[in-house]
């Protein structure tokens, strides 16, 4: 039995070409087993739609960091020019935003890069005490694995491993964590 993170027996296909590991996904989905995840030195398009992953939401969050910088600017400067620390010049008004863009923009831009890097620890589960798990190795520099989770599929070790094999896996290893 496997939990969230990846503890349990995996079944790990080590594919030599992007090509390849992308056309697998699909012919391994198409027998019937469930995909864990693929890993890969650097990203290959479409994988994730191959995958069934769901449209990403960082956009969404992206906009809420930076209105929620627009907004701290906003207040911090007319509270700042209007209560705080008023300085009535030649007449004009105690507040007027025109003045303040450079710091609503940098305001805006620093609170949705600090807010961005927070959602991609968090999402990703990533920390300073977090040991990372590795499959293989080779992913890092010139692999591919696709890691099938044993205690989520219904069909049995060796049949996933022909289907892996014959899907084009350069090798198949069990993983135990």
């Amino acid at each position: 039995m496997s939990d969230v993170n990846g503890n349990g027996k995996f079944l790990v296909g080590i594919y030599d070409d992007d090509d390849v590991v992308l056309k697998a996904v699909k012919d391994v989905k198409t027998a019937g087993v469930r995909i864990h995840e693929v890993y890969s030195p650097f990203p290959i398009h479409g994988l994730d739609v191959a995958l069934g992953h769901p449209r990403t939401r960082l956009g969404i969050a992206a906009f809420l960091f930076g209105l929620s910088g627009t907004t701290t600017a906003l207040l911090l400067t007319a509270y700042t020019e209007s209560f705080d620390w008023p300085m009535i010049v030649g007449g004009k008004d105690s507040y007027s935003p025109i003045v303040y863009v450079p710091i609503i923009f940098e305001l805006t831009v620093l609170f949705c890069a600090l807010g961005m890097v927070g959602t991609f620890l968090v999402s990703n589960g990533l920390g300073p005490t977090v040991k990372p798990l590795m499959y293989d190795l080779r992913t890092t520099d010139n692999k591919f694995a696709m890691t099938i989770d044993l205690s989520k599929n219904t069909i049995g070790e060796g049949d996933i491993e022909q289907i892996l094999r014959k899907s084009g896996a350069a090798e198949v290893n069990i993983k135990q964590f």
